[in-house]
C-alpha cells in the first residue's frame, strides 16, 4: 500500500486526524478540495486559543505545521470515487490518479442548502447564522430572528432567546398550541407573515421585509439549513448512513469507525451538533483509533 492512511478532507477534523497519525510516524495522505464548510464565516468562535480568528487562517497554520512532518503528503483536488481494495482502500481523484492506503478517514464535511429567499445566501456565515454558541455573543441584546424550517426551529428559537429579543418567523407555516406555549414561556415573538427578502448593506443585516412591504428591524437571523454530504464516497464504500435532524449522518462507533472495517469518519458528517471544537476532537479520536488498529489489528 502507498500509505498507512488516506484522509479525504483537509479541514478541522481531517487535519487533526492527520496530525496525530503523523506524530505516530505513519504515512498519511490528505486529499483536500479546499472547500471547508465554514469558509463563508469571517471569524470562528469558541475554539480554545483561537476565539475570533479567521477560520481559513487557523487551517493555514495547522496545514503548515502538519507539512513539517516528513511522512505527510498533501493532494489538492477532489476525491471523485473510492472503493475497497483488498485489505485497504483506493481513492480516485478527479484528474484520474489513484491513492491506495491501508485505512481511510472520511472528513469531507457537509454542504448546506438555504431557502431561496433574496439576501439569505449572501449573508450566510456573517449575519445569517446557524449556531448561537458560535455566533451569538457578538449580537447580544440586539433584535434576533429564527427562520422556521422544521418543528426543530421552535427549539432553536427558544435557545437563541438566551442572547437577545427573538422572533420566530414562520414564513407562512403553522405551529401547534404546544409549540406556541413553549415559545411564550421563553418570551419568543411569533411572526406568521411570509418573508420577501432580507435588507441591509453588504453582509450586514438591518431588517427583514415581508410580502406586504413592511420591514422589521433585525441584526441577525438564525436558520437550520438542510445539509447533505459533500461527497458520495461514503455510500460508494458501503458505509451505513442515518438520517439526522438536519440531514444525513455517517454512522460511527465510539472510535469513529464506520460500519465498514478500517474506514473512519469524523467531523460534521459523523455527528450532530456541529462545531470546530467537536470536529477537531472527533478527528483526534479517528486518528488515534486508526493508529491503534494499525498496531494491534482491526
Amino acid at each position: 500500500m502507498q500509505h498507512d492512511a488516506v484522509i479525504v478532507g483537509g479541514a478541522f477534523a481531517g487535519l487533526a486526524a492527520a496530525t496525530y497519525l503523523a506524530r505516530a510516524r505513519r504515512r498519511v495522505c490528505v486529499v483536500d478540495a479546499g472547500q471547508p464548510r465554514n469558509r463563508f464565516a469571517e471569524a470562528s468562535h469558541g475554539f480554545l486559543g483561537s476565539d475570533g480568528s479567521d477560520p481559513s487562517s487557523i487551517l493555514a497554520r495547522a496545514r503548515a505545521q502538519l507539512a513539517a512532518y516528513p511522512s505527510v503528503t498533501f493532494v489538492e483536488g477532489e476525491a471523485s470515487g473510492a472503493s475497497v481494495r483488498g485489505d485497504g482502500f483506493a481513492v480516485a481523484l478527479a484528474g484520474g490518479e489513484e491513492i491506495a492506503a491501508r485505512k481511510a478517514i472520511l472528513a469531507f464535511g457537509l454542504r448546506d442548502a438555504l431557502d431561496p429567499i433574496p439576501g439569505l445566501k449572501e449573508r450566510w456565515g456573517r449575519t445569517v447564522l446557524h449556531c448561537p454558541y458560535c455566533h451569538g455573543f457578538e449580537f447580544s441584546d440586539r433584535p434576533l430572528g429564527v427562520l422556521y424550517r422544521t418543528p426543530m426551529s421552535v427549539h432553536q428559537a427558544c435557545l437563541v432567546a438566551e442572547w437577545g429579543p427573538t422572533t420566530l418567523f414562520l414564513n407562512g407555516a403553522a405551529i401547534d398550541s404546544e409549540s406556541a406555549g413553549r415559545l411564550a414561556r421563553h418570551v419568543v415573538t411569533v411572526e406568521p407573515r411570509k418573508v420577501a427578502r432580507l435588507v441591509g448593506d453588504g453582509g450586514a443585516l438591518s431588517g427583514i421585509e415581508f410580502e406586504d412591504g413592511r420591514v422589521r428591524a433585525l441584526a441577525a437571523l438564525y436558520v437550520a439549513p438542510q445539509s447533505c454530504l459533500a461527497s458520495p464516497i461514503a455510500g460508494q464504500l458501503g458505509a451505513a448512513i442515518d438520517e439526522g435532524p438536519a440531514g444525513p449522518i455517517i454512522r460511527t462507533d465510539a472510535d469513529r469507525m464506520t460500519s465498514v472495517p478500517g474506514l473512519y469518519a469524523a467531523g460534521d458528517i459523523a455527528r450532530a451538533p456541529h462545531s470546530v471544537s467537536w470536529a477537531v476532537a472527533d478527528g483526534v479520536t479517528a486518528g488515534t483509533s486508526l493508529h491503534r488498529a494499525l498496531v494491534f489489528g482491526g
